[in-house]
């Protein structure tokens, strides 16, 4: 009787084991939100024109590192390139791309306040090639500071980068 408890319960120990690995890999392939944190040092130059209110529009166009202190699925370290357009009335609209050190891309659509300190930015993920391809996501930055010379040039660190990808088409 021992014998047939201790084998049925060994048969049971392995029929468990057995079923890890296809529960570790649906895990691996689960549709939820992955989520990521970082910074954004960036330089670039920024042109203006003068419009009605006595402000000014502006495009501007930016580069430079992003770096993820937290990377569920993605690289830790990108270079980030950025071109927006400020219509001079609190409104920004910009287009972002970020490339790993394998070449892959990670695209996105921005939009938010003017690119000034304290300023914040949001970002939608809008798809990505190589290892991004088929992402979808959103993220938002602040501006910890810019600064700007009268040539144009500007340089700036946006922090409380956070955001959150997923392939596209699942559902948390």
């Amino acid at each position: 009787m021992r014998h047939r408890a201790a084998l049925a319960a060994g048969s049971l120990a392995l029929a468990l084991l057995g079923q890890v690995p296809e529960a570790a890999g649906q895990v691996a392939t689960s549709p939820e939100w992955r989520t990521f944190e970082g910074s954004w040092s960036v330089s670039g130059r920024r042109h203006t024109v003068p419009v009605e209110s006595g402000a000014e529009a502006a495009v501007v166009e930016v580069s430079g590192a992003v770096v993820l202190t937290k990377a569920e699925g993605l690289s830790r370290g990108f270079r980030g390139e950025a071109i927006g357009f400020d219509d001079g009335q609190g409104v920004s609209l910009g287009r972002a791309v970020w490339t790993d050190e394998h070449g892959d891309r990670l695209f996105s659509r921005l939009k938010g306040e003017p690119l000034e300190t304290g300023r914040r930015i949001a970002g939608t993920i809008t798809g990505g090639t190589g290892r991004y391809a088929g992402l979808e996501g959103e993220y938002s930055l602040t501006w910890q500071y810019v600064f700007s010379a009268e040539d144009g040039a500007i340089q700036g660190r946006a922090v409380r980068l956070e955001g959150r990808v997923r392939r596209e088409g699942t559902t948390p």
